[in-house]
């Protein structure tokens, strides 16, 4: 059994005052809820500044519905929020979480696009889902098929969308291109690799050394990856030169550093890299050669940018369907994963970012452990 031993009690939420004046007041507190949330109000590192506090909440309004959620991930994006080093900033005080899976447990009055009993998903960023239960209205959520896996849809809005847009946006490939990326062994790299193997791409991935090497290829390969080559086999490697594989039209990016400039070398003419992250926490450097002779465009990609640009589009819905369809299918598994407990926050928050690349776990919070 799961215990939390500490409750912080904060004033996140005063909906009810601890002195009833009035029939109304009085009214709320039957209908109020206790409910848990991870709360901050300064920026810092986040096991310093998160806490469990609990507050009430009332019966959803008219145009709301009350989300229980059920898992919440931990993803690099959310502990750098918390840090103050993310470009997109929730007003403070604030709960963390961009990702989740729920179920609604109530509905209001004008609501006809959700019922009880539905799963969701975020519609949006900063939902805050790192809390056991909150109203929210009707469109800033998004039902999903209960048919994909709790995990799998707890997952859906970050990584996969990531993989899928940039395999999709950039450049136009036909089957049996190939595609090339670093931090192959990452929830994106994962992803990347087993879109590529549905849409016929060929795919090689880079990853960092390590004594478990074989293993870690062994993991990508049976995803569907037709290449895994360590930061040194990529310096050396002939797989292009000797026509194994034709050169890669796309370089997808979350390392830049030297590893960056090693998968760059490799792009055909007029293929490009896309760039989502910096793990290595050191610049992209781009040769002159790369642009003059050999025409390579460089690019960058935020999914939080694009999601608000593409909030209603039918390319984000068909999006979601295709995805939901592959996971329901078992053509798209989700990445190596620890659940952790809700009130055991700090292990998730702590392992999330880990910069030596290796551990290859995403970390998901599990809030019926609260």
């Amino acid at each position: 059994m799961v215990m939390c031993m500490r409750m912080l009690a904060l004033p996140l939420s005063r909906t009810i005052s601890t002195n009833f004046t009035s029939i109304r007041q009085m009214s709320m507190a039957v209908k109020a809820d206790s409910v848990k949330s991870l709360f901050y109000k300064e920026y810092g590192e986040p096991a310093d500044v998160l806490h469990i506090t609990t507050q009430t909440i009332n019966q959803p309004e008219s145009d709301q519905v009350s989300v229980k959620w059920l898992l919440a991930p931990v993803n690099p994006a959310d502990i750098n929020t918390i840090q103050g080093k993310y470009p997109s900033k929730p007003p403070l005080p604030a709960i963390p979480g961009n990702e989740g899976v729920g179920e609604v447990i109530a509905v209001g009055s004008n609501v006809n696009n959700l019922t009880v009993g539905d799963r969701v998903i975020p519609n949006g960023t900063n939902l805050g889902t790192w809390r056991t239960r909150a109203n929210y209205n009707s469109g800033e959520l998004m039902k999903i098929p209960k048919d994909v896996g709790t995990i799998e849809a707890s997952m859906l809005n970050v990584n996969p969308c990531t993989a899928y847009r940039m395999l999709k946006d950039f450049i136009s490939l036909n089957p049996g291109d190939t595609v090339i990326q670093n931090g192959g062994n990452s929830a994106v790299g994962q992803m990347v690799i087993q879109l590529c193997k549905v849409w016929n791409y060929k795919s090689v991935s880079v990853v960092r050394d390590r004594p478990d090497i074989e293993a870690l290829k062994d993991h990508l390969t049976s995803l569907g990856a037709d290449e895994i080559l360590t930061e040194t086999e990529i310096r050396k490697t002939q797989i292009f030169k000797s026509k194994k594989l034709p050169s890669p039209k796309l370089a997808l990016n979350c390392i830049c550093g030297q590893n960056a400039l090693e998968v760059m070398r490799h792009l055909a003419h007029g293929g490009i890299i896309v760039t989502y992250g910096g793990m290595s926490r050191e610049p992209l450097t781009v040769p002159t050669s790369a642009l003059i002779f050999k025409d390579i465009t460089v690019k960058g990609f935020w999914m939080t940018a694009w999601t608000k640009t593409n909030m209603n589009s039918k390319e984000r819905i068909d999006m979601f369907n295709e995805l939901g369809m592959l996971f329901k299918d078992k053509k798209l598994k989700a990445p190596p994963h620890k659940l952790v407990p809700f009130c055991e926050f700090q292990e998730a928050v702590m392992n999330a970012l880990n910069l030596d690349g290796k551990t290859g776990v995403k970390y998901i919070l599990d809030m019926t452990k609260s």
